[in-house]
């Protein structure tokens, strides 16, 4: 199981990879294993400001459809429009070029409730 250490987690199974006040966002390789072959990805919230674990889209495998939860409260600044043609990416690339979205966050300290490498290992029992 990949589980990069510079990468923060959710029990959600999101990744955050902070840049500056910019939080890039994915689903983690467990989750994608877990969902098996993904062949849509629905996020139609780009512009808008969400709070905190609110629902900011989903994804869709072959058996079912998962809710994707915001780790940071911010606004939707990017969607990876390359997801729309191949959202098979999130299965192959997870940490890489399957990620979601990119959030400029409204509050810094929420960063420090993420989960580390070795936390999120203790949620997927891994």
């Amino acid at each position: 199981m990949n589980l990069p250490s510079e990468l923060k987690y959710t029990k959600d199974h999101e990744w955050v990879k902070i840049e500056g006040d910019v939080a890039i966002i994915g689903v983690t390789d467990f989750a994608q294993s877990e969902l098996g072959d993904i062949v849509y990805v629905d996020i139609e919230t780009v512009g808008d400001t969400l709070d905190k674990d609110e629902i900011f889209g989903s994804v869709e495998a072959v058996k079912t459809v998962s809710d994707l939860f915001l780790p940071l409260s911010g606004e939707i600044i990017e969607f990876n429009e390359n997801l729309e043609s191949e959202p098979e990416k999130v299965n192959t690339d997870p940490y890489g070029e399957g990620w979601m979205i990119k959030v400029k966050f409204s509050d810094a300290s929420e960063i420090e409730k993420l989960l580390d490498a070795d936390a999120y290992k203790e949620v997927i029992g891994a």
